[in-house]
């Protein structure tokens, strides 16, 4: 079809901007981010003198225990792939290697893309409200729940519950029968 009146299809013009977009992402190439041996963002010094690198760092120390045979293991959490791993001293196959550690300060040494860092054990952030008061429910005229029912208690509770569905079911049956029958609904004031 031709163009009808001085009027522009729009289907030839979706095409047009999707083979332009494509045109323009093949060309740009395979987009690679390379990442800086250091921080633009810390002070010169910091990673050169070993500073720790906290929770804002690439990985953090997040847990410490000793395994069966006495060796400890260190959980390292990566903070880009947002995944830890248990980890023992010198254990190789990971993006980092622990070197050294000093139960006393709760660090560790860790080489980590060519650097050393040491890196001291996370604490939470989060602080504690208290003790949460929980207010006592009560069912309004129905019986209070036991904790551990006796087979009696437990089955008068179920036929308690038999009778409410029972009830419901014919109060909905009831509505349905005089909206048929064009009868109003009563009013329910309200609580």
């Amino acid at each position: 079809m031709g163009n009808i009146m001085g009027m522009r299809h729009p289907t030839r013009d979706i095409w047009a901007v999707l083979s332009a977009l494509a045109a323009i992402i093949l060309a740009a190439g395979p987009l690679r981010a390379d990442l800086a041996p250091s921080s633009p963002f810390l002070p010169a010094n910091a990673v050169a003198a070993g500073a720790s690198a906290g929770p804002q760092g690439p990985i953090e120390l997040r847990g410490v225990m000793s395994m069966p045979g006495g060796a400890p293991a260190f959980c390292i959490y990566d903070t880009a792939k947002k995944k830890g791993v248990w980890v023992s001293l010198n254990e190789a196959g990971h993006d980092f290697v622990v070197k050294s550690a000093d139960s006393s300060a709760d660090s560790v040494s860790v080489q980590y893309q060519g650097r050393s860092m040491t890196l001291t054990l996370r604490t939470a952030k989060v602080a504690s409200a208290g003790a949460a008061v929980i207010p006592a429910v009560v069912p309004p005229g129905g019986p209070q729940v036991a904790l551990n029912p006796s087979p009696f208690d437990e089955q008068k509770r179920l036929d308690a519950v038999a009778q409410e569905v029972r009830r419901r079911k014919q109060e909905r049956e009831r509505a349905v029968m005089d909206a048929q029958n064009g009868v109003a609904p009563p009013m329910v004031p309200n609580r």
